[in-house]
């Protein structure tokens, strides 16, 4: 047998989720969805997303629509600044094999441009 661990190929990829309004959803009254950050690992984005989608339906919401954002050095490479709170819970992710939802934005009335929840 190898004694030597196959290196992972798992990835941490950041994910912003849209959710409608479900019965039992959390979300705050007069709210009409949210947008989530998540950090989610796979082995591709594609996995990332699913499992992401999965998580989300177990907890009784109604994922909408999800925006990869790519891995850590995707980010970096596109000039997006990661402070030591968002590496650390990316890296928890990875370590755990789980999604992590970073942040939740409500939406009253229209949702707004993703890019103005990323940054």
């Amino acid at each position: 047998m190898n004694s030597k661990a196959k290196p992972s190929r798992q990835q941490v990829y950041t994910l912003l989720v849209q959710i409608g309004r479900k019965s039992g959803d959390g979300l705050p009254k007069g709210a009409t969805g949210a947008g989530l950050i998540c950090y989610a690992s796979g082995v591709d984005e594609a996995e990332a997303v699913r499992e992401t989608v999965a998580i989300l339906k177990q907890a009784d919401t109604a994922p909408l629509d999800v925006t990869g954002y790519g891995t850590l050095k995707e980010r970096q490479e596109a000039g997006h600044e990661i402070d030591d709170e968002e590496r650390a819970l990316m890296q928890r992710a990875l370590d755990e094999n789980a999604v992590i939802v970073a942040q939740m934005t409500p939406f009253y009335g229209d949702a707004p441009d993703p890019e103005d929840i990323m940054h």
